[in-house]
């Protein structure tokens, strides 16, 4: 194994390990994926985080074949594959069972526009996927169309989220933002209905948020 191949396993490591850490996801929940050659890594299923070695991440071919001889691929393994198929310009999915996220999700509620920074998952709103069984072609497509017309992130109902990214740590922040945006979108609704931004606004936000953060180059 190559040295920038091991690094880009290690990172899907050290990515669910944060998610242990900051409580995203507990324990063995949650998983993550990167685009890698011609397919992706991703994480096994039912592995203590802690525990992983850069071997032990599955890399499965674009339409989801596991070569012979690796550890069974993440539960979760078939929305990541037709994640990453579906919108070439994602390059990583982290899966998480956050907290707020989750209860909101178990209300069949996704996140509306109460706050600006709810377009930084790409739309007006942060939508929530109908259920099915885990690990199903059934989860796979209503994540699909929940992530259809931009969405970077989506609620799954009486699951949890996912969130996509550029690059792993992309995804990563996105799902703690989503799980922060949750979390005060509750709050909020605890004082009572929120106010929640039009469309031409939440419009405009999102086309902010296309050059946000990004430096002005010196050359």
């Amino acid at each position: 194994m190559q040295d920038h191949e091991r690094a880009a396993r290690q990172s899907l490591i050290d990515t669910c390990i944060g998610m242990n850490a900051s409580g995203l996801s507990l324990h063995k929940s949650g998983n993550a994926s990167l685009r890698w050659g011609g397919g992706l890594l991703i994480t096994p299923t039912g592995r203590a985080y802690d525990r992983l070695q850069p071997e032990d991440i599955v890399y499965l071919e674009a339409d989801g074949t596991c070569p012979p001889g690796q550890l069974i691929p993440s539960s979760e393994w078939r929305f990541h594959v037709d994640i990453l198929s579906a919108f070439p310009a994602c390059n990583a999915v982290v899966h998480v069972h956050s907290t707020h996220a989750t209860a909101l999700a178990c209300l069949g509620r996704g996140i509306p526009a109460f706050h600006y920074m709810v377009a930084v998952a790409g739309g007006d709103r942060i939508p929530c996927a109908p259920y099915a069984t885990f690990g199903t072609p059934a989860l796979s497509a209503n994540v699909l169309d929940a992530l259809g017309g931009g969405y970077r992130a989506c609620l799954m109902a009486n699951h949890g989220q996912v969130a996509t990214g550029k690059t792993l740590s992309e995804a990563y922040a996105l799902a703690e933002e989503v799980e922060n945006l949750a979390r005060q979108y509750m709050l909020a609704r605890s004082l009572g209905e929120t106010r929640d931004l039009p469309a031409d606004e939440m419009a405009r936000v999102v086309e902010k948020f296309r050059t946000y953060g990004q430096q002005r180059s010196d050359d």
